[in-house]
């Protein structure tokens, strides 16, 4: 945090901060995100272009990319 801090100010950084908070709670509520083909879900954050994509798991979720939505939109769409 201190990067962002440094490099883009306190409120950009405290916005990160409550976007990684947002993602946190896809542990224990993996049906937030968006489904998708290979038993994958998308969860969109709010204020910086990036899409969570995940799979839910026994325990918790394993997330498979962290994809820029405007940048290489299959970007990790090889990855189990």
């Amino acid at each position: 945090m201190d990067f962002y801090t440094e490099q883009a100010g306190l409120p950009v950084a405290q916005r990160l901060l409550d976007e990684f908070e947002r993602v946190a709670r896809l542990v224990t509520n993996p049906g937030f995100g968006t489904p998708t083909t290979k038993g994958r879900r998308v969860f969109p954050l709010r204020v910086f272009p990036y899409l969570v994509v995940y799979r839910s798991r026994e325990v918790g979720i394993r997330i498979v990319v962290v994809r820029h939505q405007h940048r290489r939109p299959s970007h990790g769409g090889a990855r189990r």
